[in-house]
């Protein structure tokens, strides 16, 4: 179990997963829209987010052609706004 928490909070860790995280806390995205604001590649958005799906960090679906991401659940936005209050309180 605390290999598996260590693993959550590793790939937390890059600030780039770490912004997708909160662009995504508003609501689901495309990942062409991710990309756009990270002003970023797609290809490079879909290795990011490879990663945050292996770790059950966030969901997908498809709507047509366009794959569509969101927060796996609830407790990946408590994770990371209690992360962001801690930050914030210091």
């Amino acid at each position: 179990m605390a290999c598996d928490l260590a693993e959550i909070f590793r790939v937390m860790a890059d600030p780039t997963r770490l912004q997708i995280l909160a662009i995504l806390l508003r609501h689901e995205q495309r990942v062409s829209d991710i990309a756009a604001a990270l002003d970023m590649s797609v290809s490079a958005v879909s290795h990011q987010l490879h990663l945050l799906r292996q770790m059950r960090l966030v969901r997908w679906r498809r709507a047509g052609r366009e794959i569509h991401y969101a927060l796996d659940d609830d407790h990946i936005e408590t994770l990371f706004r209690a992360g962001l209050e801690h930050v914030n309180h210091g």
